[in-house]
């Protein structure tokens, strides 16, 4: 429910009034008890949104939205580039060195 403003044309009187849409314009005053009340226009309130939300990013534009998507995969092929290098680096190397079997079974090769 709105809140209007009134003022008393005959005493100055200024307040306000919390009232449905629908309910006509008081005519009486409070405080003088004329029946001189005008209400007045106000710049009223900012719309209010209530539920689970209304965001900015929900009206981004055309070219935003493919720009994002573009940039988010790009980011995506660098980081599973980078995964399958890390994974290549982490592989034991399969090089026989016969140096370290002969020490370790005691013999050696000359």
């Amino acid at each position: 429910m709105p809140t209007y403003d009134y003022v008393c044309k005959a005493c100055h009187h200024e307040f306000d009034a919390f009232q449905s849409i629908t309910a006509k314009p008081l005519r009486k005053c409070p405080s003088c008890g004329a029946m001189k009340l005008q209400r007045l226009i106000g710049p009223g309130a900012g719309v209010i949104f209530k539920g689970s939300g209304f965001y900015q990013t929900d009206y981004r534009s055309e070219s935003y939205k493919k720009d994002a998507k573009a940039e988010k995969e790009s980011t995506a092929k660098a980081k599973n580039a980078s995964s399958k290098n890390t994974k290549a680096d982490k592989k034991p190397a399969a090089t026989s060195d016969t140096t370290s079997q002969s020490k370790s079974t005691g013999t050696t090769d000359k």
